[in-house]
């Protein structure tokens, strides 16, 4: 009876000691699964957020995609506008640049005859001007000749002036001499 007793006792705390385990192994698992629901419901939390930010996202998304179909559409306006501008423009331009060429060829051709005009006279002022320096040259030799004849003329008249000087200051000293012989008989009795 002893020995069942003990064997008895010793299967009992055998059952204890696993039963102490298998508590501590559950209470162990708890707390894990408790982990996991926290995490598993943070994780729904972040999915719920997550759902609501891209829920916003695809809205402020729709909402972009319409303002920018509606640029888009409103610059693809503007551009066929300014293309009709531009086209418009571009014409007048075209129809002007044709003027502008024909202008250039009519002042092509007027600029040709006056320089045939301008080599015309150029030719004529050459053959003046040809004709005025030969003429000069003639004149400048006949102003030379006429120059020395002059300075031959002038030698003849400084001569004749030196003589005329020589001769008046004589002349005004005989005078001297006979106003001195005059003065000297007007005060002699006898001449008296």
């Amino acid at each position: 009876g002893v020995f069942l007793y003990n064997h008895l006792q010793q299967k009992v705390r055998n059952a204890e000691a696993l039963t102490q385990k298998y508590k501590q192994q559950q209470e162990g698992l708890s707390a894990q699964l408790q982990v996991v629901y926290e995490h598993r419901s943070r994780l729904e939390r972040s999915l719920q957020k997550e759902r609501g930010e891209h829920k916003k996202t695809k809205e402020d998304f729709l909402v972009y995609k319409l303002e920018a179909q509606e640029a888009l559409n409103k610059e693809k306006q503007d551009s066929l506008n300014r293309y009709g501008a531009l086209s418009s423009q571009h014409k007048i331009l075209k129809n002007q640049h044709e003027d502008v060429k024909k202008q250039l060829l009519d002042l092509q051709l007027q600029h040709n005859s006056l320089k045939l005009e301008h080599r015309k006279t150029l030719e004529a002022h050459s053959q003046k001007y040809a004709q005025l320096q030969q003429e000069r040259d003639s004149e400048v030799t006949n102003l030379q000749d006429t120059v020395f004849k002059l300075r031959e003329e002038s030698k003849l008249l400084r001569k004749a002036h030196q003589e005329v000087h020589t001769q008046l200051l004589n002349a005004q000293a005989q005078m001297e001499e006979f106003r001195q012989l005059k003065e000297a008989l007007q005060k002699m009795p006898s001449f008296k």
